[in-house]
């Protein structure tokens, strides 16, 4: 695990689902903005057009593809730090030069990283329907994956568990209170 980061307990803080695709970003992302009454977004749905036509065609994304839509998310990361609001985001997050643009500002982001083997994750993607995400591109996602590193806001959790132990494992480790 790297470094959780040293955002007081008052300060907005941002969580940023990352993973390759079907590691559970979505799922466990919803699941935690419902137990902890946090702000949601689906970072795909930010997606320009042209990338999920792109990578709905069997294509994978360049960075060149990526920049705008990683400047959305840290825009929507932004606003909710600016408006004193905790948060959760799902991002894939590949790459440290995409996550540098997501903590743009180097406090109150934390990437928590949905980690599983190739193996699980190819069994998951084949079992989901209707997601723009071909399983062709899943090699492309582990080519293009950089486990954050020790001096990264992040903590890595393993997805062999059901998302709900996923969720509370999360809660746990950043000891945060849940709604009632």
């Amino acid at each position: 695990m790297g470094d959780t980061g040293a955002a007081a307990a008052d300060d907005p803080r941002v969580l940023v689902l990352m993973g390759v695709s079907s590691s559970g970003k979505t799922t466990v992302a919803k699941l935690l903005a419902k137990h902890l009454g946090w702000d949601y977004e689906e970072g795909d749905e930010l997606h320009p057009q042209s990338n999920v036509d792109k990578m709905h065609a069997g294509h994978p994304l360049t960075d060149e593809d990526r920049w705008p839509w990683l400047e959305k998310v840290a825009d929507w990361i932004e606003k909710e730090t600016d408006a004193g609001k905790n948060g959760i985001i799902t991002c894939s997050a590949l790459k440290r030069s995409y996550r540098d643009v997501l903590d743009r500002r180097g406090a109150g982001v934390l990437f928590v990283y949905l980690a599983g083997s190739r193996k699980l994750i190819g069994e998951r993607m084949a079992a989901r329907h209707g997601h723009f995400m071909p399983t062709s591109l899943l090699d492309s996602q582990f080519a293009d994956l950089e486990e954050p590193a020790r001096d990264e806001p992040s903590m890595e959790i393993d997805i062999g568990p059901s998302p709900e132990q996923i969720t509370q494992a999360i809660i746990d480790e950043l000891g945060l209170d849940t709604r009632t």
